[in-house]
């Protein structure tokens, strides 16, 4: 791979471009380049994940990282194509520019010679006008072409429609592509495939007011095997601040991956190269219960956001919750964490015993069926074998004097809350 937009080809990492040909030309010389990040939440996903791995790859080419936290986009938010975004407080907003901003800053280098720069177009939107930003910028803009972007057209075909302040979403953002160009003579902007529409706005706005060549490619969204969005458990979006997803969780995600699309995740989230991917996905063809390659996965993703200790942690707690560990060595947090992802049943009016608890949890579909698993020895409490189903849990089983965890089988797991409601 002689140059960068190969790798990221091979990777899964190329979508629509405005011109490969010329854009491939470009990448052969040191360039800067940028990508934004809207503070909508008050934390990255794993889908900005993709983004900032992207802005990596370009900075170890020896591209200059631009990479925007959008606290002016961030207070009005991208046109969803179902409904209006709400609009969140400018405090609120402001605080999650700060918080995105520490998320970003560990995935690039901000200093040596492609340094990255962290950027806020708050800076200079707010210094604008309505008039400037209607004469200036606006005035570049065709109406056709803005409704006919797919998340306006959405809207605009829905019983809801569109507001203003959405609508004119795609004016900022192509601004905000203006304004970098004439600070740090960036000339190259990417994003998910979702902003196809901003960043070609954007494209065309720097061709028309500076007369220059400048270039936007996208990143296609991570999707599962079957074509559908990839990112989101039962629970929801897969965070990488730790407190919204835990270390646990977010290693578990990786290691559920399908066996059609592990070999995909593998190229798009870690720098393992051809070689070794091939080889894990062969390893998939032929030994699909080793789960290797989803192993691999989930160390290399949790090890880069959260840490080596994180993986370890994790996977201690996984191999305990399953008998292949001690329960009683995991932390409190880890611990948490770990049963957090699994059924939970309190101990309580109508669920004491264990027979009672299996049944509450829904490890077991009755009582008697409960019964018969601990007859047939495969009911266990902390990966000891139930002898007495009728017995309550005694005090001195309890991890971390709360918890119990209630197991039928090899792999049927329940987490037992013995606080006091």
């Amino acid at each position: 791979m002689t140059n960068v937009l190969d790798e990221l080809r091979w990777r899964g990492l190329l979508g629509q471009s405005t011109d490969e040909e010329a854009l491939h030309g470009a990448l052969a010389q040191p360039l800067t380049f940028y990508a934004g990040f809207d503070p909508t939440a008050p934390s990255l996903h794993i889908g900005h994940l993709v983004q900032l791995l992207v802005a990596r790859r370009l900075q170890r080419a020896g591209h200059h990282p631009l990479l925007l936290v959008g606290g002016a986009t961030g207070l009005i938010g991208d046109p969803k194509p179902t409904s209006e975004r709400q609009l969140n407080d400018a405090d609120v907003v402001a605080g999650w520019v700060e918080r995105l901003r520490g998320q970003i800053a560990p995935y690039v280098d901000l200093d040596g010679p492609a340094a990255g720069r962290l950027v806020n177009n708050l800076d200079w939107t707010s210094q604008m006008s309505a008039v400037d930003l209607l004469r200036d910028v606006g005035r570049h803009f065709r109406v056709g072409r803005m409704l006919a972007k797919e998340a306006v057209a959405a809207r605009m075909a829905s019983d809801e429609g569109i507001g203003f302040a959405e609508f004119s979403y795609q004016v900022l953002q192509a601004n905000d592509y203006l304004e970098l160009h004439r600070r740090y003579g960036c000339t190259l902007q990417f994003g998910g495939s979702d902003q196809w529409g901003n960043i070609t706005a954007g494209v065309d706005l720097v061709h028309r007011v500076a007369r220059t060549p400048v270039h936007g490619f996208t990143v296609p969204l991570l999707t599962k095997a079957d074509g559908t969005k990839f990112g989101k458990t039962e629970t929801g979006t897969v965070w990488v601040d730790p407190a919204l997803t835990s270390p646990y969780a977010f290693h578990q995600f990786w290691l559920r991956s399908d066996d059609a699309s592990v070999g995909r995740y593998l190229r798009v989230v870690t720098d393992r190269g051809p070689e070794e991917i091939a080889e894990l996905e062969r390893a998939t063809e032929e030994r699909p219960g080793a789960r290797e390659a989803q192993r691999a996965l989930a160390h290399d993703v949790t090890a880069l956001v959260h840490g080596e200790a994180a993986v370890v942690a994790a996977e201690a707690a996984a191999a305990a919750l399953f008998g292949r560990g001690e329960l009683a060595s995991l932390d409190e947090p880890t611990l948490r964490a770990a049963l957090a992802e699994l059924p939970q049943v309190s101990v309580g009016e109508g669920a004491r015993t264990v027979v009672e608890l299996l049944a509450a949890s829904g490890l077991s579909p009755s009582r008697s069926a409960a019964r018969r698993a601990v007859a047939d020895g495969g009911a266990y409490v902390n990966n000891a074998a139930v002898v007495d189903g009728d017995a309550e849990l005694d005090p001195g089983q309890l991890l971390h004097g709360r918890w119990a965890v209630l197991r039928r089988g090899k792999r049927t797991l329940a987490a037992v809350d013995a606080a006091p409601r």
